[in-house]
């Protein structure tokens, strides 16, 4: 077989891999919904560094960790991504664990729309028509779910929007998946380890609240962490980035199935006006990204 297809076959088997965990994570946090949703958030931190050392030392990757390390504006740039992705993964386990999950899978149907409106006022990326228009769309259907509810969807605006941050800052980090997942845990560590010791100590940990087989749960939080991040790390770099946004949407759509049939959130008519909009915004985007596509094909002929 062909090097390169098989090169790309396995990267769409990563990539599709990795956001069907990503979809079914609401399930995993709904088991620690007992805990309070920042510690969850500090032991996710930890054991995803734990997880990621064992892996560089499994795979021999310590020079790469070592330059990555030493390199002043890297660290710093990590650090920063290290931030906004915490802010997500902080306030996409609060949601889910408080009855939020429509809210978590929207801010990923938005995240792409959010992604370019950064590109435009962030690295000043020109936006074609329907781009705007998917813009447009997405936020009317969110002045309307405001209108409706008396109130604004925070947790889909914060979550896609911190993790749209995330991407942009790590757009230029030259370094591997793996180094730079575990070098973001490994800077927030101290503060989450400080704050797991605290809250054990103030009885309001995982000890006397989870009982037995429980505990495995606290460690294995890295593990759901990281692997789909690896996944899809490693995966991305062998697909077309226009396969790759389209099989997103497999995500949110698993967390959209998972809240209403499995846990029986209100999917109601202004929720309902939202979400259409928000998808109608999501095809106008895909298809401006086709047609740009087109454009620059046809530039080349």
């Amino acid at each position: 077989m062909d090097t390169s297809k098989e090169n790309e076959k396995n990267g769409i088997l990563q990539v599709f891999g990795s956001y069907i965990l990503w979809g079914v994570l609401p399930i995993f946090w709904k088991l620690l919904s007992e805990l309070n949703s920042v510690y969850v958030l500090a032991t996710r931190i930890v054991w995803s560094a734990v997880f990621c050392l064992l892996l560089i030392a499994a795979t021999k990757k310590t020079e790469e960790l070592k330059a990555v390390l030493s390199d002043k504006k890297l660290r710093k740039t990590l650090l920063c991504s290290g931030i906004a992705v915490a802010i997500n993964w902080g306030v996409y386990i609060y949601a889910v664990n408080n009855g939020h999950i429509l809210d978590a899978s929207l801010a990923y149907y938005m995240n792409p729309l959010i992604v370019i409106a950064l590109g435009f006022f962030l690295f000043q990326e020109k936006l074609v028509l329907r781009q705007w228009m998917a813009i447009a769309v997405a936020a009317l259907g969110i002045l309307i779910a405001v209108i409706a509810y008396g109130e604004f969807p925070l947790f889909a605006i914060i979550i896609g929007s911190s993790f749209a941050v995330y991407g942009a800052i790590k757009k230029n980090v030259k370094c591997s998946g793996l180094i730079s997942t575990f070098v973001e845990a490994l800077f927030l560590s101290p503060l989450a380890l400080l704050f797991i010791l605290w809250a054990e100590w103030g009885q309001a940990g995982a000890i006397g609240t989870l009982e037995g087989m429980q505990f495995l749960l606290i460690p294995m939080s890295g593990i759901v962490t990281s692997i789909p991040l690896l996944l899809f790390s490693m995966g991305v770099s062998k697909v077309s980035l226009s396969l790759t946004g389209i099989l997103m949407y497999i995500n949110p759509t698993m967390q959209l199935l998972i809240g209403v049939l499995l846990y029986h959130e209100t999917f109601d008519f202004a929720k309902t006006i939202m979400f259409v909009c928000v998808w109608i915004g999501v095809v106008l985007f895909i298809s401006a990204g086709r047609k740009n596509g087109q454009n620059k094909k046809r530039d080349l002929i």
